[in-house]
């Protein structure tokens, strides 16, 4: 059946006080903080109507109900307003970002940012390389027979690789690779490369070839094999704010969970553009994470996603502020990697 506005409204004052509570909540005390417009009575039925649907429960002992994954789910589809940030809130995020000065300093700074903002954990996906164009590759002589190749990528991603040349090679060649492999790789993506780098081999002077085909090994390795992808992670001790009916009164298999970078990869690297995902205690495909809810976006220069950013915490979670925390900073990161 479908609820009408009364029961909803009804609904959104239990989320609402039982995330800033962490309190069963009763019809009594409903009555008394929300102006429902209702008896006690009326708003008792209410709960009976909302139990009997799956989106309230009761706690063994309590006389008050709690949301349920399904409660929450309707509240966050239906009933939560995302909370605009203060003027103060978009201050601190603007300044807190815009003194990174590098890569890892921005990922770094964006991770505690988000935990500070949230109380939650957050984790954060570096740029992805397979998101990633080249933006300039660098060799740097080290001896006559070894190189060091450097890929700068659009997102300020840095990946450094050694060359052991199969003979000396003058400084001068070495001017002359620099320039073949920037003006055929420069600007491609890193996906695109893979017959570019078989052209350089092709297309290089004889003089220069043993040398190329040994560069064009390392390049194929370091722009399209070695798609590692790294996240930083910032807030574990928040999980401990909560009481014991957070996490089920366990927090070991959430703990478990943060270790695996392949599971937080899964939760925030694979969202669509321009969207918030929320994920909701049994939403969750990982058994670990049946206790917990993740908010996470996407974020880039201009409308190009190169990675993924979000929060994992207790489903007893505030969904408006966290929504838009999560927005805001996935914004300001996506405009700092767009100036640099």
């Amino acid at each position: 059946m479908g609820l009408d506005d009364r029961k909803l409204a009804v609904l959104r004052a239990i989320v609402e006080d039982y995330v800033s509570t962490q309190e069963p909540v009763g019809s009594k005390a409903l009555v008394e903080r929300h102006q429902l417009g209702v008896s006690p009575a009326t708003v008792r039925n209410d709960m009976a109507v909302l139990e009997e649907e799956g989106y309230i429960r009761q706690p063994h002992t309590s006389a008050g109900r709690v949301p349920t994954d399904r409660g929450y789910r309707l509240f966050v589809d239906r009933l939560s307003r995302v909370k605009p940030l203060s003027p103060a809130e978009r201050r601190a995020i603007e300044r807190f970002l815009v003194g990174a000065v590098d890569l890892d300093d921005v990922v770094h700074r964006t991770v505690r940012l988000l935990a500070q903002l949230t109380r939650q954990v957050a984790v954060v996906q570096y740029p992805s390389l397979a998101r990633s164009s080249v933006r300039h590759l660098e060799l740097v002589p080290i001896s006559t027979t070894r190189l060091m190749l450097v890929m700068i990528a659009d997102t300020g991603r840095v990946e450094q690789r050694l060359v052991e040349l199969p003979g000396p090679v003058h400084p001068d060649d070495v001017t002359d690779l620099r320039r073949l492999v920037n003006e055929k790789l420069a600007g491609a993506r890193l996906s695109d490369t893979p017959p570019l780098v078989q052209a350089l081999v092709e297309e290089a002077p004889p003089e220069l070839r043993p040398a190329m085909t040994t560069l064009s090994t390392v390049l194929l390795e370091t722009l399209v094999e070695r798609h590692e992808e790294r996240i930083a992670l910032a807030g574990t001790a928040n999980l401990t704010r909560g009481g014991l009916l957070d996490f089920q009164g366990s927090l070991r298999p959430i703990l478990e969970a943060l270790e695996e970078e392949v599971v937080l990869l899964k939760l925030i690297g694979e969202t669509e553009p321009s969207t918030t995902r929320v994920l909701i205690g049994d939403e969750n495909e990982f058994d670990n994470l049946r206790a917990a809810s993740v908010v996470s976006t996407g974020y880039g220069p201009g409308a190009t996603i190169v990675g993924g950013l979000g929060v994992l915490g207790p489903t007893r979670m505030d969904y408006p502020g966290t929504i838009a925390t999560v927005r805001a900073v996935a914004r300001y990161v996506g405009e700092l990697l767009a100036q640099n």
